[in-house]
């Protein structure tokens, strides 16, 4: 299931994209002011971020810059009222994928957000060092071979990697990846993270996924 996040002050306006979203099937996180949009947008794992441009406590406009500083692959869509070519082309300078005027049509916004999400499916490569994920081909590849991964590994090492350069908890990933929202072991981890270094033929005390003692893990380009 694929993650919006919708940053809108306008409760109106979140809860009518909230409400069509979550019967199109997309799993919907709502934020009412920059800065939770932010900070929702660099830890939640959105795949898709709705932003409006004018925002309590920090505008959307340097709220998709900051995005735009640890993140270059979420597609981010302004709702805006404001128009002029100018504003426009700042928003696209920042890193905005689209620009959809309020008022507009619920089903003009949906076909451009399933537009992003088949062009991101089939474009999106991601990288760690010299090991490839290409996303349309659900493939991990290390020196051009790839490397067979269960499901879980796939998406265990893909959440880690789409989070470059960021701590990821082990409370965080059994909430992301696994989608349990209880107390559960997290040493599993543990494990899949042994299979995952063994097939990537890395080495655990200097890689390209760091173990954080007592935290998580943390993927680096070396």
């Amino acid at each position: 299931m694929s993650k919006i996040l919708i940053i809108e002050d306008e409760i109106g306006i979140s809860n009518f994209l909230t409400q069509g979203l979550e019967e199109e099937g997309y799993d919907i996180v709502v934020a009412n002011n920059g800065l939770t949009g932010l900070e929702l947008a660099l830890n939640s794992g959105a795949d898709l971020i709705l932003l409006d441009w004018m925002l309590p406590k920090m505008p959307g406009i340097e709220v998709c810059k900051k995005i735009r500083e640890k993140n270059k692959i979420v597609p981010i869509l302004f709702l805006t009222a404001r128009d002029t070519i100018q504003e426009t082309i700042e928003g696209l300078k920042e890193g905005a994928n689209d620009y959809i005027k309020k008022p507009f049509s619920f089903e003009e916004l949906l076909e451009r957000i399933k537009i992003h999400f088949r062009n991101s499916a089939s474009e999106e490569i991601l990288t760690l060092g010299n090991i490839k994920i290409d996303l349309a081909k659900h493939e991990v590849l290390c020196d051009g071979k790839i490397v067979s991964f269960t499901q879980r590994e796939y998406e265990l090492f893909t959440y880690l990697v789409k989070n470059k350069g960021r701590v990821c908890t082990r409370t965080e990933i059994i909430e992301k990846v696994w989608n349990i929202y209880f107390e559960y072991d997290t040493g599993v981890i543990d494990v899949f993270m042994n299979s995952i270094r063994k097939k990537l033929n890395i080495n655990k005390d200097n890689d390209c996924v760091k173990t954080i003692r007592g935290v998580g893990y943390i993927a680096n380009d070396i």
